[in-house]
């Protein structure tokens, strides 16, 4: 039997589920993410309060749909205020590169947990990621050796590979990095009875 529904079709956030031993299934939420943000934009939404409304709508609409209790994720870059989407193109990621070569910028990574259309549970987990000066010819090898797979991170970078390379510094959550702060998650799912005391 399965214990919860992760809605996201995230391949690193199951990953990451997977590698801690939890039961789950995962089902895509089908919410309009661009819509979404076209709306919160016009009410002058912080990029966390876009990750935390997205990660709601996304538990909430899967958990409509399904019985049992659903897990929503959602995760936002902002760089002094300004809100980031995922790079459509290698040319966008290497600008995207650029403007956080050298600054400090944050990650949201917000969850939500809903349960026949009603959120139980919300967490939201801010981590702060400093990339150094990196040099253009470095930043052209990077590029070249990572390849597509950086599109799907808003920063054009993962971390969990070659991606360190791009920073000085890091303060905060690793898994939260990756999209799924799974430690708050894991005390949320014990106290419900979903996984072992």
């Amino acid at each position: 039997m399965t214990r919860f529904i992760l809605a996201s079709k995230s391949a690193s956030r199951a990953a990451i589920l997977k590698g801690a031993g939890v039961d789950f299934a995962q089902e895509d939420s089908h919410v309009d993410e661009a819509q979404a943000k076209r709306e919160l934009a016009g009410l002058a939404a912080s990029p966390r309060a876009v990750a935390e409304h997205l990660a709601e709508k996304k538990a909430l609409a899967v958990s409509e749909r399904r019985g049992g209790l659903v897990i929503g994720c959602d995760q936002t870059l902002d760089l002094d205020g300004a809100l980031f989407d995922k790079a459509e193109d290698m040319a966008e990621a290497r600008v995207r590169l650029m403007s956080l070569r050298g600054r400090r910028h944050h990650l949201h990574a917000a969850l939500a947990a809903a349960r026949a259309g009603e959120v139980l549970w919300r967490f939201t987990e801010t981590v702060t990621l400093t990339m150094r000066l990196f040099s253009e010819d470095f930043l052209e090898d990077y590029l070249a050796r990572a390849g597509h797979s950086i599109l799907g991170s808003v920063g054009c970078y993962r971390l969990e590979g070659e991606g360190a390379n791009l920073f000085e510094a890091i303060d905060g959550d690793y898994f939260a990095i990756l999209g799924l702060p799974l430690l708050p998650l894991l005390g949320f799912l014990r106290r419900e009875g979903v996984i072992a005391t």
